[in-house]
């Protein structure tokens, strides 16, 4: 059986191929460059060793996944842009829409209200949102009574117990239901307006700025309104 030795593949001005190695460079082997040197190994080895069928076959499917990889990797990357151009222009129309997105904080000025949802596994007889402020110091409680399964809206109105307007700050919503006989903390989510949309340049997606709760992703959106 004939071996291309590393020295052989040097007077070629060739490495040898590594299969794991999807990108050509200048000491890579590339598709002509592979074809290249089947052909000087067909037309100068020795007629008395020729290459065995099964080591050529093995030599074209290496060719054949060098090809194969590299069109992958082109499709691929075709894909990802045109998926995230699409997503783009679906994003910049969300600038200046309400979205419900997960978070149970939010910046909210003198007296102004928030409104957002719980997302329920089953039904529950008592269920209430209790509001703290920067300090930690809870400052209303909301009754929510009996819910159903499902995406259930609460709204708060940004009065105190005592009926006088919240302070401008930092406000936290949490949400507690009863459920299978034990009182439990629920994922809460908020509604906010899209002030802008960006690119990450760290690779997580385009990303969408709201107003009282901060940058968010594109995928977090629960909801538009």
């Amino acid at each position: 059986m004939a071996e291309l030795s590393t020295d052989y593949l040097s007077g070629l001005g060739l490495t040898a191929y590594s299969p794991t190695s999807t990108t050509q460079g200048n000491n890579e082997l590339g598709q002509e460059d592979f074809l290249r040197l089947l052909t000087t190994q067909l037309t100068t080895q020795d007629p008395t060793n020729p290459v065995e069928n099964e080591d050529f076959v093995a030599q074209m499917a290496q060719f054949s996944t060098l090809t194969g990889i590299e069109e992958l990797t082109s499709s691929f990357e075709s894909l990802s842009q045109t998926l995230l151009q699409g997503q783009a222009l679906e994003a910049a129309s969300l600038v200046g829409k309400s979205v419900l997105i997960p978070s149970s904080k939010m910046e909210l000025s003198e007296g102004q209200g928030a409104s957002g949802a719980v997302e329920l596994s089953a039904s529950t007889t008592q269920a209430k949102v209790d509001v703290y402020d920067g300090s930690g110091q809870l400052v209303r409680s909301l009754d929510l009574g009996a819910l159903s399964a499902g995406l259930q809206e609460f709204e708060w109105d940004g009065t105190l117990e005592d009926g006088s307007a919240a302070p401008a700050g930092s406000y936290e919503f949490k949400v507690t239901a009863q459920l299978n006989g034990a009182t439990e903390a629920l994922t809460t989510y908020l509604n906010g307006q899209v002030t802008s949309v960006s690119a990450d340049s760290a690779g997580a997606g385009l990303m969408l700025s709201v107003q009282g709760i901060g940058s968010v992703t594109f995928s977090d959106v629960l909801r538009v309104s």
